[in-house]
């Protein structure tokens, strides 16, 4: 008889590593596979260990770098708040400044008003024009101070040109404004109110001639090539030749309109229709200031493209200075000591 050799008996092994059963003859191929199992953990477990350590501080990293960010920009909105709300309060302490110079003034603006028969009311649309104004010449100072200090720096032709067409921007607003108020109260324009004195002496048609502007700011613009003075000689000569035009049709329309209203003499009187032709007649005036108005913007604009960007800023910071000394003139006129005035003429008369 043969030897009686026992069956193997069947082990199930799983990996825990990959989930995956296997079926083992043997205890020796038990050991086999347990020693080989033990080496896989220990040469893949620190690895994965290591890239789940890498991953997990790269989302905290990430997560960190997102709040900081989070954190400057709220501290961001929360300082262009803080800003916002201290602007709105400068504005708003601005407007009850106007308010305030506006209620002193509507005594003055109230007398004119009854000159054109509208007693105690006092036109919105002046009342509001007169507001931009100051606005406008706060702006004019703070854009004459920097293209003084531009020009001082010698900074480039870019940033000069920059500055130019801000400078027409600005007068463009004001041209603007003034056609607003023209429709609101054509006569208060014209007869130059919102002006001091020393300007109203050089007004045409509610503002600047443009010859004058070119006369005022020609010797800053030294040394022009000759083709640039040619053209602004031809640009001198259309304005005037423009300025004549406008002045004649306004001496024609205010002789038609004595006609009109002196039509019947002293012995009759003015009828309806008279005066609905008298009230057509006037509302031409619109027209002349908005044509007026549009030849200073045409002359603006030709002088800026013929002229270097170097030679504009000097010309419209010439125009602003000069229009600026001629308001300063009228405030210092207007707030002269009229005591010693009259005491001076109280001397000349027992002198002479």
């Amino acid at each position: 008889m043969g030897i009686f050799e026992p069956p193997q008996q069947i082990i199930m092994w799983r990996d825990p590593s990959n989930g995956i059963s296997a079926s083992v003859p043997g205890s020796s191929s038990i050991l086999q596979v347990d020693a080989q199992s033990d080496i896989s953990r220990q040469s893949l477990g620190p690895l994965d260990y290591d890239q789940e350590a890498s991953r997990l501080a790269d989302k905290i990293r990430r997560r960190l770098e997102q709040n900081r960010e989070a954190a400057r920009k709220s501290r961001l909105r929360k300082k262009a708040y803080v800003q916002q709300l201290e602007n709105s309060r400068l504005k708003l302490a601005q407007l009850e400044q106007d308010l305030d110079q506006a209620k002193q003034q509507g005594l003055y603006i109230g007398s004119a008003y009854n000159n054109y028969g509208i007693a105690g009311n006092m036109n919105t649309g002046i009342a509001a024009f007169e507001m931009e104004y100051g606005h406008w010449l706060e702006e004019q100072h703070r854009q004459n101070c920097e293209l003084r200090n531009a020009l001082q720096a010698n900074i480039s032709d870019v940033e000069l040109g920059i500055l130019v067409d801000g400078c027409l921007s600005h007068y463009y607003n004001l041209f603007r404004m003034k056609a607003d108020a023209t429709k609101a109260d054509v006569f208060y324009l014209m007869s130059g109110i919102w002006r001091t004195s020393a300007e109203r002496v050089f007004l045409w048609i509610g503002g600047f001639r443009p010859s004058e502007l070119l006369n005022v700011v020609m010797p800053q613009l030294e040394p022009l090539t000759d083709q640039q003075a040619v053209e602004i000689g031809k640009l001198r000569h259309s304005s005037q030749q423009a300025e004549e035009a406008l002045s004649r049709g306004l001496d024609k329309l205010q002789q038609t309109l004595a006609q009109i209203v002196w039509a019947d003499g002293l012995g009759g009187e003015i009828f309806n229709s008279q005066i609905a032709s008298a009230i057509e007649k006037l509302e031409a005036l619109e027209g002349f200031v908005n044509q007026a108005d549009n030849l200073r913007e045409h002359a603006l604009q030709l002088m800026s493209r013929i002229l270097t960007p170097s030679q504009a800023a000097r010309g419209f910071l010439a125009l602003g200075e000069y229009l600026h000394r001629l308001r300063a003139l009228g405030t210092l006129w207007a707030a002269r000591p009229r005591d010693h005035a009259s005491e001076f003429y109280a001397v000349r008369e027992n002198v002479f």
